[in-house]
């Protein structure tokens, strides 16, 4: 593995640095002098797996034109390259990296002259290098991973979906497979999920006084609790969360879900289906056949599942659903702009509750500073005694030198009381609603992120990251 090149002379990583005619092999090929350092064989390994990408060994067999698999794929000769061992080995390797990475996404995009292969690792997305000439295999391995999703391999017009479920490094994986045609090719996304990335209450960042008030929530007999936020803010490992807390052999659990994400032992779950008709609003109305004691509604999109979801709540039901909303009062917004009657939302939601994640320092590259007085007024911080020291993460092996390894949320509480009750029945606006509630003694989501920052836990730089549209 070379290190550096100076004064014509190559630095190279060895395992063995008595092996003098590798070493003469290389002066001869590179026409320099080289020297070697000693290194661990599963450092070298490692280090050739990050700078030159995987499947570089791969796809040796077809370094050239002239071979016979570079040759067939350049003729399209898909068929006879879709089996072909480099190509599941490669398919094989992307999956293998992406569990070994921590990734919840891998991103196959094709461009006009490349193919791109991109992990998301604690919600930011990161080039993964792979050799050039990958371009040349895509539809077989678009093809390959189609067969693996036992998808129509002939079908390259229309999107696709489907799921693999494999066992990898020891885990058991379910892999959302969705297939986008686009102007050079099919573009894949697959989404991996797994059993382990369920999490317990206490896991999820709760300030002890927001996990009191969330697990006395999840114990009332009646009445909804919406968690708000953007796609992948982590509403769903919540409501998750909160279902496999209460999860007991005298309670009756349904969901109804677009798309099941993880199977949760002795829960009923439903997938909603839009070609048969088997929508939210339509799936509950059945679900209440079955009595059950609790239900979660993966998202009230729409005014006729968020009425049916409320009446359901008043009917002596405890129930979970998620809102597309920017914070916890916006929620209140959402439900009546989608014609919701003020008095069904002040008299069955218990609770709003907006989240976000962000990504946490890692613990073997942090380091302390100052913080400057100017960003303190960000996260409503006006009159801070002497210094006030943050942390930040320098960058490491172990975090891929990104600063951060894993991820923690942030939260905004909204319960509701008379105060909030009464200015919903007025339709008071969301803001009045919000200064309302802090007043009362809310923490938004900056709040909660600053708490965190001072416990050293993330940066000012991440919290500001995922809370743009908060201020004070």
């Amino acid at each position: 593995m070379p290190i550096r090149f100076k004064e014509n002379t190559l630095v190279a990583a060895v395992t063995d640095p008595l092996d003098i005619k590798a070493l003469d092999d290389l002066r001869i090929i590179l026409g320099c002098e080289v020297d070697s350092v000693i290194a661990k064989e599963s450092d070298i390994f490692e280090s050739i797996r990050r700078h030159y990408g995987i499947g570089a060994d791969t796809m040796e067999e077809a370094g050239g034109p002239d071979e016979d698999l570079l040759l067939r794929a350049k003729s399209q000769d898909i068929e006879s390259i879709t089996e072909d061992a480099s190509i599941i080995r490669f398919v094989n390797q992307i999956l293998a990296q992406a569990v070994k990475d921590r990734a919840t996404d891998i991103h196959i995009e094709p461009y006009e002259d490349e193919l791109k292969v991109r992990y998301r690792v604690d919600g930011v997305l990161f080039d993964m290098p792979i050799p050039k000439n990958i371009k040349y295999f895509q539809s077989a391995i678009v093809s390959r991973i189609k067969i693996m999703a036992n998808l129509d391999i002939a079908e390259r017009r229309l999107p696709q979906d489907g799921r693999i479920k494999i066992r990898m490094t020891g885990q058991e994986l379910d892999l959302r497979i969705s297939i986008l045609p686009t102007q050079f090719g099919e573009s894949i996304d697959i989404r991996l999920l797994s059993a382990d990335m369920l999490y317990s209450l206490q896991d999820l960042g709760f300030l002890p006084e927001d996990l009191k008030i969330i697990e006395y929530l999840i114990q009332k007999p009646h009445g909804i609790v919406f968690v708000t936020g953007p796609t992948g803010s982590g509403k769903t490992t919540t409501l998750y969360s909160c279902l496999s807390k209460i999860n007991k052999s005298d309670r009756k659990i349904i969901t109804i879900e677009d798309p099941v994400e993880y199977q949760l032992k002795g829960i009923t779950q439903i997938q909603i289906n839009l070609q048969i008709g088997l929508t939210f609003a339509a799936g509950l109305k059945s679900m209440l056949r079955h009595d059950p004691d609790i239900m979660m509604v993966g998202e009230a999109r729409d005014f006729e599942t968020a009425e049916t979801t409320i009446r359901i709540a008043l009917t002596g039901h405890l129930v979970f659903s998620t809102l597309h909303t920017n914070d916890a009062s916006g929620g209140i917004a959402r439900l009546l702009d989608m014609g919701v009657e003020p008095y069904l939302v002040s008299s069955s939601v218990e609770c709003f509750i907006a989240q976000r994640l962000v990504r946490l320092i890692c613990p073997n590259c942090r380091i302390s500073k100052k913080v400057d007085r100017d960003i303190l007024k960000e996260f409503g911080v006006k009159d801070a005694a002497g210094d006030v020291i943050v942390y930040e993460g320098q960058g490491c092996e172990y975090c891929k030198f990104s600063g951060y390894r894993g991820r923690t949320g942030i939260y905004e509480f909204l319960p509701m009381n008379e105060a909030i009750r009464e200015l919903i029945i007025s339709r008071a606006s969301s803001d009045r609603i919000k200064k309302n509630a802090l007043a009362s003694g809310m923490r938004t989501l900056r709040m909660d992120g600053w708490e965190k920052t001072k416990k050293g836990l993330t940066t000012i730089s991440e919290i500001i990251r995922v809370t743009k549209e908060d201020r004070f």
